[in-house]
Parts: C-alpha cells; structure tokens; sequence
C-alpha cells in the first residue's frame, strides 16, 4: 500500500531545493573566478618576463590598470631626489625595516617614485643614495592608498605604512607624478637591498569549487534519506 509524502516531505523538498541551486551558483561562480585567476596569472607572467620597456607617461596615466599593467618590466632613466626621499615600514623576507622610496625625474620630464629596496632599522641613514644619472629596472606597481599593517599613514607625522603615490608626492611637494610607483631591481652590494617583489596570488578556486558542488550533493543525498525515512515512518503507522 502506497502512502502519500507528508508535508514535511514537501518543505524538506523546497529547502533541498534552494540549497542545492545556491550551493550550484556559488560553485560555477567558483569555476568562473578560477578562469580569470589563472588568465590574470599568465598574463603578470608574461609582463614580469618581458623586456622592460619605458615609463607611461601622462597621456597614458589615466588608462593604467593593476589588471593590464601591474608586475609589467620597466625601464627608467633619470636622476633621484635623495632629498625627498620617503621610508615606508616594511615587512620582507630579509626582516621588518623600510622600504626606500625616492623620487627619480625622468628623462622624458615626469617624476616616477622608485622603491630602491629595503633596509633595516639600522641603516635607515647609512644606505647608498646615488646622484648623477641613473638607470632602474623594476617591475610597475599600483599605488597603496591610505595605509597597511592595520595602520593609517600619517604625513604630517611622516609615518609610513603603504606606498601612497599620491600621498607621499603631496607631502614631498612633488609635481607631475605618475600615478604608480617601480619596485627596483637588485643592483649590487649594500643597502638598499632591492629585488624582493613577491608575484604570488593566492589560487584556491579549485578547492572553493570542489567544497560547493560537494556540498551541492549533499543536499540531494540527504533529501533523498529524508524522504525514506519519511515512507518508511508512514508505512509503519499504517
């Protein structure tokens, strides 16, 4: 003798559904993200590893994206303002310290700021400062507003936490600056220590996916135990 589903059969059914659909779209968002995640990381690799090539000027400042231009290999040819130039607190792989930030005015007539490289407490006022022209190699980097470490930056106590393009052009008094800043490349002995840009993103899509859609299954399977339990209850009773 065939029994009817309860009605609790038939919430259980519309909550499984709703949970099934949601656990679905947040697994094929996670299928999409894993796409673009792996796009932008062969796109940075083939910016990092190709030969550096000039500075964006003005006319292409506003165009400039951390999607379409950061890690991308440059070229700069110029003379540093040691005199203004800003140290911004550092976490590296060599220990906690500065980076050395300084302005370098280009041959083509814009200022671009360059972080030299890190050094440590210690040698915050013994580091190298060249002058005379120069050449810098280094990767593109976006600006980083406001402030890092959980700590705001603050200027008029010239405290550090982020390389604010912005922010620290303002403070110095410097004009026509580009909108991004170069991490330097390694060059020689002694401080600032410079090549320690880190290209690394984080890529655990493909296990976000797998918990969602898992997830997704779950769903059915204990729908469909539900739903047995439930027959079997109600043919008991009869």
């Amino acid at each position: 003798m065939k029994t009817r589903p309860g009605p609790a059969v038939y919430v259980a059914g519309l909550v499984a559904l709703l949970l099934f659909a949601g656990f679905m779209a947040l697994g094929i968002w996670q299928v999409e993200r894993r796409a673009w995640k792996l796009n932008l990381i062969e796109q940075v690799a083939a910016r990092a590893h190709a030969a550096p090539v000039a500075p964006p000027g003005p006319a292409s400042w506003g165009a400039i994206t951390a999607t379409t231009d950061a890690y991308r290999r440059i070229r700069l040819d110029g003379i540093l303002d040691n005199t203004r130039e800003t140290l911004v607190r550092a976490a590296t792989t060599l220990g906690s310290g500065y980076w050395v930030v300084t302005p370098l005015r280009t041959a083509q007539g814009f200022t671009v700021l360059v972080n030299r490289g890190y050094v440590s407490p210690e040698q915050r006022g013994a580091h190298t400062k060249p002058t005379g022209p120069v050449t810098i190699t280094g990767y593109l980097r976006i600006t980083e507003p406001n402030g890092g470490f959980l700590r705001s930056n603050d200027p008029a106590a010239d405290k550090w936490y982020s390389r604010d393009v912005a922010a620290i052009a303002a403070a110095r008094g410097l004009s026509n600056v580009a909108p991004y800043f170069v991490d330097a490349d390694k060059s020689g002995a002694g401080a600032p220590v410079g090549g320690l840009t880190i290209i690394a993103f984080p890529n655990n899509h493909f296990v976000y996916m797998l918990t969602w859609f898992a997830l997704a299954a779950m769903t059915i399977v204990a729908f469909v135990v539900f739903v047995r339990q439930d027959a079997r209850k109600r043919r008991e009773e009869a």
